[in-house]
């Protein structure tokens, strides 16, 4: 990554052309001597399939800043973190680290269930480079960052999970590394743990300390970082300022999602022509199309709360139909109604249909919160009786920064007064 104008800063990290592979099993996995040995020698240990976690990654971490690496599940992010702690070995390219390295990667995954907290904070201790006097200086700061003054004379086997990661970051964390690596830890523990784990990643911050961290929570990385990675399938797609990179992730993640919709779909209209889906009536008014369209013109099925849409629904009536009703519902992905209207409702007299026609109903703004929806489309005779009934048949989504909850988002303005 590059440093400041004018300003050659030093480097912490240095990844030049990494690439790391995996190689798969066939069956079940290796797990004694005999395995490697019998199945090997067969030939039947290997698939012959294997796996580039990353594909030629250059990058570089400057000292004292904080980066975040972000992408979705499957991206490399850990193994890039793996590679830079030393837990992984590249299969292609040079990994150069300046400095003590802590791996905040997998919490006490080098703890011994049968030994003490107290016993496995010195073997961890050792582990990570620290003398004996050093990690007795450093003890009591350990069970007390952790909150475990109770029980830290008891086997971490009767740990709940929760304890077993508290001790695993305290240990982490009071190595006073140079180079702090962080794999989706930043909710280890309770929300008061929580609030202290970010406390002390910004006091390192303060400190000087270069920071690699992996999150899926885009505003801590937006907050925290310095700078971002984006990985995707092993690749690295962009690096620089944080916000720049985030954006263009979810500028690609928002392409793909709109993709898959897309594909769902043409599914559901499948599913209903073959007959197939949630779908009854006597078909005398048949619905042959559903298209959801924005503001431009174009079809699409995800849009950002609060934009505008409609719904063209196409038709062929079999033989004239006096006074038909369209109507439309929308659904939360569990079921939950969200809305439902109709030409009835609205107190719209269509006319007569006859042949092929098209229906629209748009909607001027969708307020709905983020999430997954289906929607319904029917057409019924003013009694009530059912033509063409499409029952939550067509996906489409809500995008929003805005995380609240509940179904729709309801216009409103917050004000501070005295």
């Amino acid at each position: 990554m590059a440093g400041h104008a004018g300003e050659a800063e030093a480097v912490a990290v240095r990844l030049q052309a990494v690439s790391k592979r995996f190689r798969l099993f066939r069956g079940r996995q290796v797990t004694t001597v005999k395995d490697l040995f019998v199945r090997g020698g067969r030939g039947g240990l290997f698939s012959g399939e294997e796996l580039w976690a990353l594909r030629d990654v250059t990058l570089e971490v400057p000292r004292g800043r904080m980066v975040g690496i972000i992408g979705s599940n499957g991206s490399g992010k850990s193994t890039l973190l793996k590679l830079i702690g030393g837990i992984l070995k590249p299969t292609a390219g040079r990994v150069e680290v300046d400095g003590r390295v802590s791996a905040l990667i997998e919490l006490g995954a080098g703890f011994h269930p049968e030994f003490t907290g107290r016993e496995n904070i010195f073997v961890s201790g050792i582990l990570l480079g620290l003398s004996r006097g050093e990690i007795r200086e450093r003890f009591d700061e350990i069970v007390r960052f952790a909150g475990l003054e109770g029980f830290i004379d008891n086997p971490v086997k009767t740990y709940s999970s929760g304890m077993y990661m508290r001790l695993g970051f305290a240990i982490a964390v009071t190595v006073d590394p140079e180079i702090l690596l962080i794999d989706e830890v930043l909710a280890v523990g309770d929300e008061a743990f929580q609030h202290k784990c970010v406390g002390k990643i910004q006091e390192f911050k303060a400190r000087g300390k270069t920071i690699c961290f992996v999150s899926h929570d885009l505003g801590t990385v937006e907050r925290l970082s310095d700078e971002a990675v984006w990985l995707d399938r092993g690749i690295l797609r962009a690096q620089g300022r944080t916000r720049e990179v985030i954006d263009r992730y979810l500028a690609h993640v928002a392409e793909e999602e709109a993709r898959t919709l897309g594909v769902a779909h043409r599914q559901a209209e499948a599913q209903a022509a073959a007959g197939t889906a949630q779908r009854w009536g006597s078909r005398e008014v048949e619905i042959t199309g559903v298209r959801l369209v924005d503001g431009a013109g174009q079809e699409r099925y995800l849009y950002d709360t609060g934009e505008s849409c409609t719904i063209a629904i196409t038709y062929q009536a079999h033989r004239p139909v006096d006074d038909p009703v369209f109507g439309i519902g929308i659904f939360r992905r569990d079921g939950v109604c969200c809305y439902g209207t109709n030409t009835a409702v609205e107190g719209l007299a269509l006319p007569k249909l006859d042949g092929e026609g098209e229906v629209s109903v748009s909607l001027e703004r969708l307020d709905l919160v983020e999430g997954e929806y289906l929607l319904d489309v029917a057409v019924h005779a003013r009694d009530g009786q059912p033509y063409d009934y499409h029952s939550r048949l067509y996906p489409f989504a809500i995008r929003s920064r805005v995380k609240d909850a509940g179904v729709a988002r309801l216009p409103h303005r917050w004000r501070l007064g005295k």
